[in-house]
């Protein structure tokens, strides 16, 4: 099964704030322990999406709009992981360093499964 964790942006992600050199090494730590375990399928992080665009499609139109929405409304990045189940989805994200005790940091990650073509058909 494979698992997408959405990682919701922050005023520092859209201000393009630098993380700390310990939140950088604690990152790449887990992303590590996801390329020991095997689980890994890929991950990035995105530009703000004031350098983006949202495209909407409604009634036969097309429209490109401002981007600028709620923050918590942003993606940040993701992880691409496959797994057994969610209960390790589950797992993993939780080990995510993303707001380490006492930084007084909320962040929230979204866990969403993809879905898979069934090769019988």
């Amino acid at each position: 099964m494979r698992f997408v964790l959405l990682v919701k942006s922050d005023w520092d992600a859209e201000a393009e704030c630098t993380p700390t050199a310990a939140m950088l090494d604690a990152m790449n730590g887990y992303n590590q322990d996801l390329v020991r375990a095997g689980v890994l399928l890929a991950a990035e992080g995105f530009h703000p999406a004031s350098r983006g665009a949202r495209i909407r499609f409604a009634d036969g139109k097309v429209r490109i709009v401002d981007p600028s929405a709620e923050v918590a409304e942003q993606v940040a990045g993701f992880w691409l992981i496959q797994v057994k189940s969610r209960d390790e989805a589950i797992a993993w994200a939780r080990r995510c360093p993303l707001a380490p005790e006492g930084s007084g940091v909320e962040v929230e990650i979204e866990l969403r499964q993809v879905f898979e073509l069934d090769p019988r058909s």
